[in-house]
Parts: C-alpha cells; structure tokens; sequence
C-alpha cells in the first residue's frame, strides 16, 4: 500500500430475502407459453413489456448499467475541443 494511494470503498450489493427471480421467471415463462397455445387471451401491448430489451441484449451496454455510469456527452466534447483550438490558435500566434 503505497503512501499516496487511496483505498476503494467496498462495493454495496444487496440481495433480496423474499423475492425469488427464478420462480418469476418460470411463472412468466409458462404464462407466455399459455399464450401461445390460447388458454389465455392475448396480452394488450404496453411499453413497459419492450423498455429496457436492447440494453439486456447488449453486453457492454448491461455492463455500463450495472456500473451506473453515464456516457460523455457531445457538447462536453465541443467544449474541450473548442478550449483546445483556441489554446493552439493562442500559442501558435504568441498571444500566450
């Protein structure tokens, strides 16, 4: 351990006592294979059934999600370019 280095907080993971997400999934799939099959009737369409597939389908995209963090966004990038080109306009012509 060096003397400058900074120790990393422990990660926080927090796993639920009273929901099984297997059984859930078994019960979704069983209620869609009964849907197919028309012993019930067809579900109404809602986004929530479609929020969130492409992410699930992604495996970089699932990573970011579980990591929480947030993508550079294009005008932050403008800004640091724009700070850059003038920064070398300056230089360049001996205003700096």
């Amino acid at each position: 351990m060096g003397m400058f280095a900074m120790r990393k907080p422990r990660g926080f993971n927090h796993p639920y006592i009273y929901v099984d997400e297997r059984k859930e999934k078994l019960a979704k799939m069983e209620e869609n294979a009964k849907r197919e099959l028309g012993m019930l009737p067809k579900k109404e369409f809602s986004p929530e059934d479609i929020r969130g597939k492409f992410i699930e389908g992604t495996t970089h995209l699932k990573r970011r999600k579980e990591s929480g963090r947030k993508p550079m966004h294009l005008g932050v990038i403008l800004v640091i370019i724009t700070v850059l080109a003038y920064l070398w306009y300056a230089i360049s012509n001996g205003i700096i």
